[in-house]
């Protein structure tokens, strides 16, 4: 048996316990979170610049776990609600076998982001988190089918009452009156429903927070302007979109028919 100490000379120092290694590179792992009042977008692109203005020559840097997800996702938000619309109204049209009509239910659809966006930059006032982030979107494209749902509760009927030989105006206040009940209870019993998600607390509260709060104001503003709206569009879509498509069947030239003709003998 050698000694240790005849071959080498050993004292104790601080180290890493392991390296690590990235892509088959060395590399050091930062792990942050934003600062109060920032969202994580702004906090990946501060230590881009900064990463940019020190890193010395040779050294680079890459992103893992969910801010790779985030980056690998920014800006598609945008797509995925268009996609959202127009599956939508791809299915309107097939279901009312009419590419106009399916605007006066998607042209309420504006109002609900809209409400969704009012109630989330109230809510920055009482916490910072209240962002247009993933799970707002995800509530976006949640209020695209709720939107619609009240419009078709109106549009349906209203476009039943016009092929019964109603007017247009007419047809529309009556749907409005009609289908005011069955409108307010589904959309107050979701509203109440997402509730606790607006109320959440724990672990992954506040993006439960975010989405809850989306829906939750889009969906009001949605119903509140939605069952005054909806009429008026319906009435200005088909006055000017579908206006003349279906006119009365008139007297064939030359005087009426032979079945007019044998009434009259």
């Amino acid at each position: 048996m050698v000694p240790l100490s005849t071959l080498v000379s050993t004292q104790p120092i601080s180290g890493p316990d392991y390296t690590n290694r990235f892509n088959l590179f060395r590399a050091a792992e930062f792990t942050g979170v934003p600062a109060a009042g920032y969202s994580s977008t702004q906090a990946l692109k501060a230590l881009e610049e900064v990463a940019r203005e020190v890193l010395p020559t040779g050294w680079g840097y890459d992103w893992s776990n969910m801010s790779y997800q985030e980056k690998k996702a920014e800006g598609t938000g945008a797509t995925v609600f268009l996609f959202a619309l127009v599956f939508v109204f791809l299915l309107l049209a097939a279901q009312y076998e009419s590419w106009a009509l399916p605007f006066s239910v998607l042209l309420g659809t504006p109002f609900a982001i809209f409400g969704a966006m009012l109630g989330l930059w109230l809510c920055r006032f009482f916490s910072p988190s209240y962002v247009n982030n993933v799970f707002a979107q995800i509530g976006f494209v949640t209020l695209i089918g709720l939107a619609a749902k009240n419009a078709i509760l109106i549009v349906e009927f209203a476009k039943m009452q016009k092929e019964k030989g109603m007017a247009v105006v007419d047809a529309a206040l009556a749907s409005a009156k009609l289908r005011l009940r069955p409108i307010l209870m589904t959309s107050f019993a979701f509203i109440l429903g997402v509730v606790p998600l607006v109320r959440a607390a724990g672990a992954g509260a506040e993006s439960r927070k975010v989405m809850g709060m989306a829906v939750f104001a889009g969906l009001l503003v949605a119903t509140s302007l939605g069952i005054f709206v909806i009429p008026a569009l319906f009435v200005l879509v088909e006055k000017y979109f579908v206006r003349g498509k279906s006119k009365p069947a008139t007297a064939p030239p030359g005087g009426p028919s032979p079945a007019a003709q044998k009434g009259e003998h």
